[in-house]
């Protein structure tokens, strides 16, 4: 399935087309394809290079994503176990002396730039979520205080079957892809607060 993308100006084909599906192929997804996602995030961009990722990774049928599936909160739960892996995504909240890295959570965000263009690339969805109880995997995975658990990810092939999914969430994933206008977020000058809300 693919969904309709209506951009202001041309763009990359795999931005473009880019989208985050609540239901997946049945392909698995091996260790050696998270690598190749892994190694593109490796490459981003850091504040100070000092990569302050950490990715938890499990595929379907191991114990790892039972317990990254644990984590997840109970509407996320509802849906993702039609992935075929899910990945926890964390940082370091400090720099190597140990001073706070603001930028830390930037940088996750960068990492996964690069993962999500790479998994685009090869026919592969992620659906990234803000709903994992962070305490609980902090606690599951044994991550010291001076970490944070941000994100969980979904992965899998694009596909599936819709019929898995609520009538809610069938309405979801089959509604055109909107984004606001980059003119109510972009200022060439002075913050437009009014712009912003809209």
């Amino acid at each position: 399935m693919k969904k309709e993308t209506t951009t202001e100006y041309m763009i990359n084909p795999l931005i473009e087309n880019r989208w985050s599906p609540r239901v997946f192929g049945t392909e698995a997804i091996s260790e050696e394809q998270l690598r190749v996602l892994f190694e593109a995030g490796r490459w981003a961009p850091s504040s100070n290079n000092h990569q302050p990722w950490v990715i938890i990774w499990g595929v379907k049928g191991t114990d790892a994503y039972d317990r990254i599936f644990s984590c997840l909160d109970e509407f996320n739960q509802s849906w993702a176990s039609n992935a075929q892996a899910i990945i926890l995504g964390g940082y370091k909240k400090t720099t190597p002396d140990g001073k706070d890295n603001f930028h830390a959570l930037h940088d996750l965000g960068l990492f996964m730039g690069n993962v999500s263009l790479q998994a685009q690339q090869l026919g592969i969805a992620l659906h990234q979520m803000a709903g994992v109880n962070y305490k609980k995997a902090m606690q599951e995975f044994s991550l010291p205080d001076n970490y944070h658990i941000a994100t969980a990810t979904a992965i899998g092939y694009y596909g599936g079957d819709l019929d898995k999914l609520s009538d809610d969430l069938q309405k979801e994933e089959t509604k055109l892809r909107s984004r606001k206008s980059q003119h109510s977020f972009t200022f060439n000058g002075d913050f437009n607060g009014e712009l912003f809300e809209k």
